[in-house]
């Protein structure tokens, strides 16, 4: 389980680490903060399509395989990152790092619904969440730290080192739980039936405004951090206070989980933390403590994700890495085109406010559909 709970972190860690060296990047490449942001955007594409790989393959040769072939590929990248002075060549190698870094994401959650089904599997992600509730912090901090002594070149140095400790690590410890005599459906028949899957595309939706709430702060704070004249180690002071507050809404879920809330009434409750934060960050625009409402935010996410990650794939349990790749690149895919608006806009309390918004539309028409699919009874 200490493994499962590093491969879960693997992605966020590696996300947030690099957030410190966007300003450092911007100066060293001439480049404009939108387009430094914009790293992260082309990130979560190739992440996507990695998603997509990581997934298939899980099913076709293992999930062991697939989980050391995903490793392998984001430590040579991210040494061959080190080495470069072009832009657009770090954007590349950004790309196949995040390639490699979708596996952590991807395979261990086909390896988590492997093992368990329903609200059990709901309460295993909220577990899992309290412990990828420190990833942002430790990423953020750790991502100050390198930049601070060795510049963004030291944060690629740190990430090679720790996809290889989790190579290492996953050689020695990773087991395979895909089951004997795994149905290995077709890749194109799942997907197409997927495609047309109303309830899967209100998930991958749910999924995609609540991560691009929680990584717009990642994209968007450092520049916010410096125009309010803060160093580097300030934003990543800010990180673990994040970090307590995915950890609070982890435990939140899980709780009420305990006490028998649905799931919708959980979505609900996070749904309003979103706008409530998102109004409150603008009111506080200009200032440090804009960090505070974002707590809210974070939270929100922390509550909402097990729960929509838990019940989205229920159908389509027969084969587990091709409908977890697919609706990864749905909601990856979302992602990134959130993020990219969320970088040109350059206004991170407006991107909060529309995803609430959003989630809440979604939230009202996933309850309108399953209202109208209720068979009709006669009246006394």
């Amino acid at each position: 389980m200490a493994l499962v709970m590093a491969l879960m972190m693997f992605p966020q860690i590696v996300e947030t680490i690099y957030s410190p060296a966007l300003t450092g990047i911007a100066a060293g490449f001439g480049i404009t903060a939108a387009e430094a942001a914009q790293t992260l955007s082309l990130y979560f594409l190739a992440f996507a399509l990695g998603v997509v790989i990581w997934g298939w393959l899980s099913d076709r040769i293992g999930r062991r395989p697939a989980m050391l072939a995903g490793l392998t590929l984001y430590a040579v990248a991210s040494v061959w990152a080190v080495f470069l002075t072009s832009f657009p060549l770090l954007l590349a190698a950004r790309c196949l790092t995040a390639l490699g870094a979708a596996t952590g994401s991807i395979v261990t959650q086909t390896m988590m619904r492997d093992r368990y089904t329903g609200r059990q599997l709901a309460r295993v992600f909220s577990i899992l969440g309290m412990a990828i509730a420190v990833s942002p912090a430790l990423g953020v901090m750790s991502g100050a730290l390198l930049t601070s002594q060795w510049g963004y070149r030291g944060v690629f140095i740190g990430l090679a080192v720790l996809a290889s400790m989790l190579l290492a690590w996953s050689v020695l410890r990773l087991p395979e739980t895909r089951p004997d005599g795994y149905h290995k459906a077709a890749f194109k028949s799942v997907f197409f039936t997927m495609l047309s899957d109303t309830r899967l595309w209100g998930n991958a939706v749910l999924v995609a405004v609540f991560n691009v709430c929680l990584f717009s702060f990642y994209q968007l704070a450092p520049f916010m951090f410096a125009r309010l004249g803060m160093e580097t180690e300030i934003f990543g002071l800010a990180g673990i206070v994040l970090s307590l507050g995915v950890g609070a809404g982890a435990w939140l879920n899980k709780w009420l989980l305990a006490r028998h809330w649905p799931e919708k009434r959980i979505l609900h409750l996070s749904v309003g933390f979103l706008v409530v934060g998102g109004v409150t960050v603008h009111v506080l625009d200009g200032h440090i403590s804009f960090v505070a409402p974002v707590v809210l935010v974070v939270a929100a996410y922390g509550m909402a994700i097990p729960n929509v990650l838990a019940g989205a794939l229920v159908k389509y349990r027969a084969c587990q890495g091709s409908a977890g790749a697919i609706f990864g690149l749905f909601y990856y895919l979302l992602l990134a085109g959130g993020l990219m608006l969320a970088g040109w806009s350059q206004h991170f309390s407006a991107v909060v406010v529309t995803c609430g918004l959003v989630a809440f539309g979604v939230l009202q028409i996933e309850s309108r559909l399953q209202n109208d699919a209720q068979p009709e009874t006669d009246l006394p």
